[in-house]
């Protein structure tokens, strides 16, 4: 580490030992420094700490070394500290992908929701990133036959991953992904019909400001609770009016109301009918975009009544992929994917086996009124 302002090397003759076995002469392990490093132990572990909150390339600035010395000791210690990790208690897990770069490029990300910390990631998002996770939990202490539950979305891949992997699970779909399916029909409704009839809507229009299409768009996918005055007037004006879109708006308020029941109630009945009422609305609506929900929705049924009930949700993953976007607009990209893993790993695994800040102090120090200057 730096001695103030100045960079401080050690220099020391490192004793030679002969092997009378092998005939080899080797030098010895000093105590400060792991062997072929080139940086002090207590040098990586102030690097490690860095890393974790700022991009490497900017930690490496203010360390003056390059940026692939420190990407090759996180990869070292990440996978160490991997090694010792228990996933003995693992029993519900969260399987989500996060986008690498443009294009299809996503990584699998698990996370173990009780413990709130990622578990595994590796590349792509087929049915195999499952059965890869569940032979690394095997690795590390846990039984695939343990996990109870799994929250993901609505891919068919981890789907049958989870089939294939992980036996005695429950799959269940949160309701974020829901409403989230929901609003992305609402929204193709209102397109299409804003693109293909258009004389439609400036007929329903009449002498209203063409603002109002705007505010309208934004009120349709916020709460009501959160809606601005031009909002409010933007859609008191659309339940009036005979458009597509109104429908799409309360269909998906319906579903809304849907889950809402659930969560009240808790009973498997009320849940089941309720979605199954709103299924049949959806196929009748004559909404294309709904039609293709509820055939959706429907083949997955028991999924989506199991994630109203148990009351889990991928929020905590959606989060932790929003932090890993964050640090990859930080870092202006990465340039592989092992790099993108390993900082996944750094950052929100919660290893216990990382080495310790040199500069976290170990005892609270009482402040004197003396003036110290550092």
């Amino acid at each position: 580490m730096d001695f103030f302002q100045y960079e401080a090397w050690l220099h020391a003759k490192v004793p030679r030992i002969a092997c009378k076995v092998c005939g080899k002469t080797t030098q010895m392990d000093v105590p400060w420094a792991r062997e072929g490093s080139g940086f002090s132990a207590l040098f990586e572990a102030l690097a490690l700490s860095l890393c974790q909150t700022l991009p490497v390339r900017q930690a490496a600035a203010l360390l003056r070394c390059s940026d692939k010395q420190l990407w090759r000791r996180i990869e070292h210690y990440v996978q160490l500290a991997r090694a010792k990790d228990d996933m003995a208690e693992v029993s519900v897990v969260g399987i989500d992908e996060t986008s690498l770069r443009k294009g299809q490029n996503y990584i699998t990300v698990v996370h173990d929701l009780n413990a709130k910390r990622l578990l595994f990631a590796c590349e792509g998002r087929s049915h195999q990133s499952v059965v890869d996770f569940a032979a690394d939990l095997k690795a590390h202490g846990g039984d695939p036959a343990q996990i109870e539950h799994v929250c993901q979305d609505m891919s068919a891949a981890y789907a049958k991953g989870v089939a294939l992997a992980l036996p005695n699970a429950q799959i269940s779909y949160d309701r974020f992904h829901v409403i989230a399916m929901a609003n992305e029909a609402m929204d193709g409704v209102r397109r299409q019909e804003m693109s293909s009839q258009p004389q439609a809507v400036k007929e329903a229009l009449g002498d209203n400001d063409r603002k109002l299409l705007k505010s309208l768009g934004w009120g349709m996918r916020r709460n009501p609770e959160d809606w601005s005055a031009k909002q409010t007037h933007a859609m008191h004006w659309l339940q009036r009016s005979t458009l597509k879109s109104a429908r799409a708006w309360r269909l998906k308020m319906a579903l809304r109301a849907v889950y809402a029941s659930a969560a009240a109630g808790n009973h498997r009945e009320q849940a089941s009918k309720g979605l199954k009422d709103w299924l049949s609305w959806a196929r009748r609506s004559r909404l294309e975009p709904f039609r293709k929900l509820a055939k959706t929705l429907s083949e997955r049924f028991e999924a989506v009544v199991r994630g109203m009930l148990d009351k889990r949700s991928n929020a905590y993953v959606e989060a932790m992929n929003g932090m890993l976007q964050q640090a990859k607009r930080a870092a202006r990209g990465f340039r592989t994917a092992s790099n993108f893993i390993a900082i996944a790993y750094l950052r929100m695994s919660k290893l216990k086996h990382l080495p310790i800040n040199p500069l976290q102090p170990a005892l609270p120090q009482a402040v004197g009124r003396v003036h110290r200057c550092r």
